[in-house]
């Protein structure tokens, strides 16, 4: 990145042809005194090596940034897509039996297994959500 800036300010010297405003204008004076200040002029040098190399070094630590972010996201896509994947190769819940969903998630076995044990037969807050069925 440095040649870019060095090769874009390098100074491009342009040279002045007096002569041929001597020639054109009448009042010398003005041309002798822009020669003058021509001569005088000593352009201000700037050293702008420590901005470049902050900036150089703002870029690289972005870029690696950048990098780990993309390489983050990937794996995260990787994720998702074998998510996506499962979800779409799943069956329906309609499908599903009751010893496949027992299987999945025991804690639904257990918890029905010690309802019956107790003698419940009743879902607690089953009639207050969805109402009694019961025709008597």
């Amino acid at each position: 990145m440095p040649s870019v800036f060095k090769t874009n300010l390098l100074p491009n010297p342009t040279t002045v042809d007096l002569a041929h405003y001597r020639s054109v204008l009448k009042n010398k004076a003005v041309v002798d005194e822009a020669e003058k200040l021509l001569k005088d002029f000593k352009p201000v040098t700037y050293d702008v090596s420590s901005h470049i190399q902050a900036i150089e070094t703002f870029e690289a630590k972005a870029v690696a940034k950048a990098q780990e972010t993309s390489e983050k996201i990937d794996v995260e896509l990787k994720d998702l897509q074998a998510t996506l994947a499962n979800i779409e190769e799943a069956r329906p819940f309609e499908d599903l039996t009751v010893e496949e969903v027992g299987n999945a998630h025991p804690r639904i076995t257990e918890a029905v297994e010690n309802m019956l044990k107790k003698g419940k037969w009743t879902v607690p807050g089953y009639k207050e959500k969805f109402g009694d069925l019961s025709l008597m």
